[in-house]
């Protein structure tokens, strides 16, 4: 709902002080040297009273009404113009240029009051998302190092020739729940890099990247008996290539690991004025309603955390950064037969 300020109804009262004059019939009084106008009939004097119709043309009238309304643009715009520039920075910050402030230099006012504190919100956002980051990489770096050092004594103790089935067993058991964990910490790392945004992008053929991707997935597809296809259209966006590699990985893994046997996937980049990047795939039916919380950390299909399929919970989580650091969107859809649909979309490639 529009507001109306002093200055338009400082207008609004010109515009009908201007008609009435121009436009209203004035009255008089015979003898009496007064106008008039501002009384009613009943009200005026016995000395008797006559109507002057002074109408001026109507395009006069539309010419002082368009240039007070004019004059009100002007002045509105001069008025607001601190405000869209206020607006504009605050459009522009984001994860890879948290810096970014309003830093309003005109005298004191309210104006200047919400700069000043839309700044200080700035910075203390800018220290919480840091702290953040900083915990997750560091927390990541650290437990590189001891699990590292227990897949090397478990394997070690596995070499070894009295160890007895048992024993193997258990090492077996040991370097798998090693070798997730590990997967986890590459996983937080991945998630708090992509969060920083991209410090650059150069072109990048994302069909190239498709391609070598799904070459290396194709052993991982055929230990769970999903056949792979592509459909590879030659396709350039600005980007970074490592973050968009581990983007259409984690894509490929995730619609192999929640696939079924006997099941495909399919990736498809596509021509431009479509989306950039598709991936479908066979599987378990899911509810329309749980697509989007696929998106967030540590969830998956189903109610069991503990599942064997290989996965941390950070694929889809990942990918999402991702797509936000390219500045790009991505949407999930479940596949009336079975199985998800994720479509990316990157904005335009301009050489």
């Amino acid at each position: 709902m529009a507001i109306l300020t002093t200055v338009d109804f400082l207008v609004l009262a010109g515009v009908w002080n201007t008609i009435g004059h121009m436009w209203l019939p004035h009255h008089y009084a015979p003898g009496c040297d007064r106008d008039l106008t501002p009384f009613l009939p009943t009200q005026f004097p016995v000395c008797g009273y006559g109507t002057d119709a002074r109408v001026a043309s109507v395009p006069a009238v539309l010419l002082v009404v368009a240039l007070l309304l004019w004059g009100n643009w002007l002045a509105a715009g001069f008025a607001l113009r601190p405000l869209h520039a206020l607006a504009e920075t605050v459009r522009r910050v984001g994860p890879q240029n948290l810096g970014q402030r309003i830093q309003l230099r005109t005298r004191p006012d309210a104006l200047k009051e919400l700069a000043d504190a839309l700044d200080g919100a700035l910075d203390r956002l800018t220290a919480g998302y840091e702290s953040q980051r900083r915990f997750a990489s560091n927390a990541s770096h650290e437990l590189r190092t001891p699990l590292a050092v227990q897949r090397v004594l478990t394997e070690v103790a596995m070499e070894d020739p009295d160890a007895d089935q048992d024993l193997r067993r258990l090492g077996v058991q040991l370097l798998r729940a090693n070798e997730r964990n590990e997967r986890l910490i590459e996983g937080l790392l991945v998630l708090a890099e992509s969060d920083r945004g991209l410090p650059g992008k150069i072109p990048v053929r994302l069909d190239e990247l498709a391609e070598s991707v799904l070459d290396a997935h194709e052993e991982l597809a055929a230990r769970h008996g999903v056949t792979l296809h592509r459909k590879l259209s030659e396709r350039t966006v600005p980007g970074d290539p490592v973050l968009l590699e581990r983007l259409i990985a984690n894509l490929v893994a995730n619609a192999v690991a929640y696939n079924e046997p006997g099941g495909w996937a399919e990736v498809e980049v596509a021509v431009a004025n479509q989306p950039a990047l598709a991936v479908r795939n066979t599987g378990q039916h899911i509810p329309a309603e749980d697509v989007t919380s696929l998106f967030e950390p540590f969830r998956r299909l189903g109610a069991d955390r503990t599942s064997n399929n290989g996965g941390v919970g950070l694929g889809l989580s990942i990918v999402r950064s991702a797509v936000a650091a390219h500045e790009g969107t991505v949407r999930a859809r479940p596949r009336p037969e079975g199985g998800l649909i994720v479509e990316v979309e990157f904005p335009r490639f301009d050489p």
